[in-house]
């Protein structure tokens, strides 16, 4: 969703001044709930773009443990219970799950994390670490993915102020993009999107590239670990935090990937040159 607003564009040091429209992203509140056994429970708010909010929600529940498939979700999963709210839909017996991370605390749109008592308590919720397996990517299919996410980034393109997550098969062709102001709003919505179309008992998204249009962060890697994406580029930098990370659940990581360059930080064996 985006906002046209008037603005001064200033040029040539102050010299001209001019009145113009502009495009900015929206970013609003989302308070996220869950109706488990007949009672609805507040999660979370986030700060976020309005847009696909029932998959940011079902991809937050199950980057957080609470689900671990579609199989999980009642019929209908989710409903937009009001202005900027969403309730999530689950099957019996999955009430014990919401006490692993019910919080009250208020998530910003750059910092998903904030609030957790530590680190451990995130790294509890991982998986075990995804199965190395022998397919090998080639590199220069890596080299497409920039622009292929750029030609598709259709809020960016007009705001110039938005995150993207994109998932890509090993041959390098876009299946699913999610934008957002919020870094990991936007892979949580590809998440729930993806997990929507699941049927099996167990959602995991090997074979899969994750490509991250920012830094690659300690909490996008910990999500991306969750569905056992094997390999994850980012436009910018990963951080220390986020490179252990990945060597602990067996991920390529690669930083810096622009203009036919890129930075490997981890999993170099699973690339062909």
């Amino acid at each position: 969703m985006t906002k046209e607003v008037t603005i001064y564009k200033i040029s040539d040091f102050g010299t001209s001044v001019d009145a113009k429209k502009d495009i900015l992203a929206v970013e609003e509140p989302l308070e996220i709930s869950v109706t488990a056994g007949g009672k609805t429970t507040p999660l979370s708010v986030t700060m976020r773009t309005p847009g696909n909010d029932g998959e940011l929600a079902i991809g937050f529940l199950f980057t957080e443990g609470i689900i671990s498939s579609a199989n999980d979700l009642a019929d209908p999963p989710y409903k937009n219970t009001g202005d900027n709210q969403t309730t999530v839909y689950l099957k019996p017996g999955l009430e014990h799950n919401l006490q692993k991370v019910k919080r009250n605390f208020y998530t910003t749109s750059s910092c998903g994390v904030c609030g957790k008592e530590s680190i451990e308590a995130i790294m509890q919720v991982c998986r075990t670490p995804a199965q190395i397996d022998d397919r090998k990517l080639y590199i220069r299919h890596l080299f497409e993915l920039n622009g292929k996410l750029r030609t598709a980034q259709e809020m960016f393109n007009s705001t110039g102020g938005i995150h993207a997550s994109a998932l890509f098969d090993f041959q390098g062709e876009l299946i699913t993009l999610r934008e957002d102001v919020g870094r990991h709003n936007a892979l949580d919505k590809l998440i729930g999107a993806e997990l929507l179309k699941w049927n099996e008992k167990e959602f995991f998204l090997q074979q899969h590239i994750l490509l991250l249009s920012g830094r690659a962060s300690f909490e996008l890697v910990q999500k991306a670990a969750m569905v056992g994406i094997q390999v994850i580029c980012a436009i910018g930098a990963p951080s220390s935090l986020a490179v252990e990370t990945s060597e602990k659940f067996g991920i390529t990581l690669i930083g810096f990937l622009k203009n036919g360059n890129a930075n490997i930080y981890c999993g170099a064996d699973r690339l062909n040159y």
